[in-house]
């Protein structure tokens, strides 16, 4: 049984072709720039690798094609027709209020993204376009919808309400949505798994960190609170977004600094997190370097931010559970800076959190207890899979 999971941006597509017999993947690459002058195309497979081609693709379902076209070659590909491709998996991002789980996607489905749309600007206008893409490139294999906000829909009204007049939620559906769902129930099951308990009887505090970021609180399986709110720019620090400010700053760059609501927008999503505050790079390898070989204070000052608001938010998430019994770090950032785990974790010996310096420093793609003997608090890093999520996922709903 094989799922391709797409994953399309407003212009570009991501995907893998996935083998569920035994879950190894087949295939993997990415189609970008579309619609532009000149995209790049890049593709993997356990037979071939081909770097960055430079070539035109118009559109989305000539994307589509590009990547059935490899998957299918004859020297290189993986599959000989595409009648070998069991479903389709899809990550899309917004489901408002719609849907908790993942879904199968029919009209129905398609209508409910464009409804959501408003919520997503940027994403669901490319989800459904890569929906419609497959539909008319492949259009006898059933498609499955995993929602980045599914996750969160089991959070309580205390949690997802924001202290907004009432009817703003009411009319306009306006409150705490949170994202990178799939990764956080991903790994919390696979932390679960790992410390060979029932996930129904932990308390798990995830921290996804990469260029964007989230903490997220789940208590006894089910997500009960998490950092990003109505759009992902609420909540930690990340790369180029400021997460938590007074909202007032806004209004203060608009009314007395005369900057426009699009520059305003540009600045707290594009120009601010480790970037604005380093001034050198969202990239926290960048950031380490310039730590450690140029001693650079805008970039150790940068670091202190990131890493103090995610103790913040383990603290109030750990108040939210009344306790907690495993922390995880995954992510591009969680899963490879150390020195950024040391930090978030120091200090926490009130909470019974205590690190192991020597296992912090281990770099490997599994799983790895980070505890030390003495701590009371499980603390794994956990490589994240969200791909491998949602083709399991689609396995799962179409019940295949």
């Amino acid at each position: 049984m094989k799922i391709l999971v797409l994953n399309c941006g407003s212009s570009s597509i991501k995907f893998q072709l996935i083998n569920m017999t035994d879950k190894n993947l087949l295939a993997e690459g990415i189609v970008e720039r579309i619609g532009e002058t000149t995209a790049l195309y890049t593709y993997k497979s356990t037979v071939f690798t081909k770097k960055k081609q430079e070539m035109v693709i118009e559109n989305h379902e000539k994307g589509i094609e590009l990547i059935l076209e490899n998957l299918m070659n004859k020297e290189n590909g993986v599959i000989s027709n595409v009648n070998e491709i069991t479903a389709v998996g899809h990550r899309l991002v917004h489901a408002g209020e719609y849907y908790s789980d993942a879904v199968v996607i029919n009209d129905d489905v398609v209508d409910k993204l464009q409804e959501c749309c408003v919520l997503a600007p940027l994403h669901n206008p490319a989800n459904i376009i890569g929906v419609k893409a497959v539909t008319a490139a492949m259009p006898n294999t059933p498609q499955c919808g995993v929602f980045d906000t599914a996750f969160h829909q089991t959070m309580p009204a205390r949690a997802f309400l924001y202290p907004l007049p009432l009817e703003l939620y009411e009319n306009e559906k306006i409150r705490r949505y949170g994202f990178h769902g799939t990764s956080h129930k991903y790994v919390s099951l696979k932390a679960a798994e790992y410390l060979n308990k029932d996930i129904k009887d932990l308390k798990i505090i995830s921290c996804h960190l990469g260029n964007g970021a989230s903490v997220t609180a789940i208590l006894h399986g089910a997500s009960v609170d998490t950092s990003m709110g109505l759009t992902p720019l609420e909540g930690l620090m990340m790369g180029t977004r400021c997460g938590d400010i007074d909202p007032a700053i806004i209004i203060h760059l608009i009314k007395q600094m005369g900057y426009t609501v699009d520059e305003v927008n540009n600045i707290i999503n594009k120009k601010s997190g480790m970037l604005g505050l380093s001034k050198i790079s969202n990239d926290m390898r960048e950031i380490e370097s310039c730590i450690h070989e140029k001693k650079d204070q805008n970039a150790s000052l940068a670091l202190d931010v990131y890493a103090y608001r995610i103790k913040k938010y383990i603290g109030a998430y750990i108040s939210a559970m009344n306790g907690v019994d495993v922390i995880i770090f995954t992510g591009g950032v969680g899963e490879n800076m150390s020195a950024l785990r040391s930090l978030v974790l120091d200090d926490m010996d009130f909470f019974g959190i205590h690190l192991d310096k020597e296992k912090n420093k281990v770099f490997n793609n599994e799983i790895v207890n980070l505890s030390a003997v003495d701590s009371k608090v499980a603390i794994l890093k956990v490589p994240t899979n969200e791909e491998l999520m949602i083709a399991e996922e689609t396995v799962r709903v179409l019940s295949i």
